[in-house]
Order: C-alpha cells, then structure tokens, then sequence
C-alpha cells in the first residue's frame, strides 16, 4: 500500500512540477482508475502528502461532477509565510505534531536539518536520560511548546 500511496503522491507533484502551476485539479474517480485503486486511497494520500502543513490546500466537491482542487501554497513575502506558520502551529502544539511539522519544513527545504535539529531539541520533554525537562501539566507544555515554536519560526522565516 505505500508504494501506491507514494506512487499517486509523486505523480500529482510531478503535475505541479511539469508546469509550474500553484494548482491542480482532477476528478478521484479519474485518478483512482488511472492507478487501479479506490477513491479512498486518493483521500489517505491526500491528506497524508498534501496537508497545509506540506504547504498545499485541497478543496474538494464529491458527486458525479466532483473534483479535487490541489492549491500550492506560495507565499509573497516574508510576513504570509510567518502569518502562516503561526496557524499551522495554533495555540498548543505537541511534541509529535512539532516534530512532524519541522520534517515538512526541512523537506520542503523552508529549514535546514540543523534548524530542524536545534528546534527539535529545544522543545522536547525529556533529556537523554528520560528525565522530564518541564514540570508541567501536559496541556501547560503544549501551549508553551507552541509559544516557542512559533517564536522560533517567525524568526527563521524573518532572517
């Protein structure tokens, strides 16, 4: 099954690749003929390859004129993309959602891997040892979490 996951998702980034566009769109029944699967499998690939996280939306209608509408997004300048990057991150964040975050980053190449690191390890819970870093109720943490990350982005975004 992953390989058909990965097998959709590279071939609706090469749709964007091929000419440039900030937008794609296409009937799940159409796709899901062409790669010999059920229209839920486009569902799972879309929203596990094409989140606003990875920097696109998808706007979908269902029916028999349905379509999908696969938006990149582009941001004009330095304070979009800060303004977006504090909506992915909202007002609490947890450690997995944080690391799945930055990985999205880094493979969209928006951070290096050692920006990714540094943040990565800023945020965590634990040390090394498994000793907990901060004493607090686990939603406390998260609202932190999500203060600093967002702090850290925007400056990153900013430089």
């Amino acid at each position: 099954m992953s390989s058909l996951t990965k097998a959709i998702g590279d071939y609706l980034v090469t749709l964007f690749g091929d000419s440039d566009k900030s937008e794609i769109v296409l009937r799940r029944k159409d796709l899901a003929e062409k790669f010999g699967c059920v229209p839920s499998q486009i569902n799972y690939v879309l929203r596990s390859r094409f989140s606003p996280e990875q920097g696109f939306l998808i706007q979908s209608q269902r029916g028999g004129h349905g379509f999908i509408r696969i938006m990149q997004l582009r941001f004009g300048d330095c304070d979009e993309y800060a303004e977006h990057l504090e909506e992915l991150v909202g007002s609490a964040i947890s450690e997995q959602d944080a690391r799945r975050l930055m990985a999205s980053l880094q493979e969209r190449e928006a951070i290096t891997a050692r920006e990714r690191l540094l943040v990565e390890v800023s945020l965590r819970n634990q040390d090394e040892q498994g000793r907990v870093l901060f004493d607090l109720p686990p939603y406390k943490r998260d609202t932190m979490r999500a203060v600093l990350l967002k702090k850290i982005l925007v400056s990153l975004a900013m430089s």
